[in-house]
Formats: C-alpha cells, structure tokens, sequence
C-alpha cells in the first residue's frame, strides 16, 4: 500500500517546514507539493492530484476558501482539510458547505491533525471534536426557521439519542461514558449501532443527520 500523498497549502515557510516534519514522522504520509498561496495551490493541485490537501485560510492572492472553492470546482473529489487559527463556526460551516472534507485548529495536537489525514483520506469527514459543538450551533442557526416538532419514530434507543447528543455537543468517548457513567467500550457500541442505523460514517455526519431530522 502506498503512502498518503499531501499537499500543503500556508504562506508562512516555517509553518509549512514545521507541517512536514510533523507528517514525514509517519511512515504512512508524504508530502508530495508545498503552496504559498491559493493561486499556486489550485495549479499544484493539478500538477501532483495529491490525496489530501491541507489548507491554511488567511493566505494572499487568493484565500484558502477561495482556493477551497475554486479546487472542488476543479475536482468534485478533492478532499482538503482547512487548516486555521479560526474557531469561528461562522468559517467551519462556510469551509463545509464549500466542500471541505476536514477541519483542524492549528493549536491542535499532532496527533489529531495527523488522523484527520488518515480519516479523510479513507473517505469520512473529519471535524476536530472541540469544534463539533460550534458546527452544531451554527447548523441550528441556519435551518432555525421553518423547523417542525421533534420526531418520535427515530429508529434510535432513548439511551442512543442520549450518546447522540453528546457527540454533538464535542464530547469523546471518554468524556461520554463519565457523564453516562457507563463504559468506553459500551459509549464506542453504542456509536457504532447509531452509524449504522442512520447510515453515516463519521461523527459530524451523525451529527448533521440528527439535526436534519430534530433528533436533537
């Protein structure tokens, strides 16, 4: 199997070098082509067709939205992380409904920016959890007009939509099973019946469904 082509989309050369060390740790990852700007990362793209993008949004010429935009509108399948300073929803619902695949706090640990790699490269939608609640309440102040009365024939157990809220509010499993005061494992079954019953495949999908449908 081969290894995850990125490319990196940030003005700044230090954050880009320091980007690189952090990915080229993994033995699973490479960066395949480097970007300063959006007007070079949409011709990057093009040249490299990397697997994932990870793109910074305050950058010259053309802004990370705006090369976000302008790349989907290249390939419908490009799937790019936005990678900010910004924990405004206001940007995480733009940079969603623009096509993103993930998005990541440039405070974050290591750790998570690298499984959000991991995780849209193998197709889901990543959304660093502490900015799960942020989306959540963004989504609400979209769609709050119009909304009909909650559903009552949700194929959901009472104790999943209890799971389900939670998740939307940002909390991880850990943090789950202590408010539930239930195990991690039962928290990690309980999501996985709850993926499969509203058939997404990722937390943020769960959580836009449940919304969708006034789950929650």
């Amino acid at each position: 199997m081969g290894k995850i082509r990125v490319m990196l989309v940030e003005d700044h050369s230090m954050v880009r070098q320091g980007l690189k060390q952090l990915i080229e740790l993994e033995n699973d990852i490479k960066v395949v082509a480097e970007a300063a700007d959006g007007n070079q990362a949409a011709d990057y793209y093009m040249l490299e067709k990397p697997d994932v993008v990870l793109m910074d949004i305050n950058m010259p010429k053309k802004n990370g939205l705006q090369a976000l935009e302008l790349i989907k509108q290249l390939d419908p399948n490009a799937k790019i992380i936005m990678l900010t300073i910004h924990s405004d929803r206001e940007y995480l619902f733009q940079s969603l409904q623009l096509g993103a695949s993930g998005y990541v706090l440039k405070d974050a640990d290591g750790y998570v920016l690298i499984d959000a790699i991991r995780k849209v490269y193998e197709g889901e939608t990543y959304i660093q959890p502490t900015m799960t609640k942020e989306l959540v309440m963004e989504y609400q102040k979209q769609t709050q007009k119009g909304r009909t009365s909650a559903r009552k024939d949700t194929v959901l157990s009472d104790r999943e939509i209890e799971v389900l809220r939670l998740v939307a509010n940002g909390l991880l499993n850990k943090e789950i099973a202590q408010v539930l005061y239930i195990s991690e494992k039962t928290v990690k079954n309980h999501i996985s019946n709850i993926f499969k019953k509203l058939n997404v495949s990722d937390r943020t999908q769960a959580a836009i469904y449940a919304l969708k449908h006034n789950l929650i």
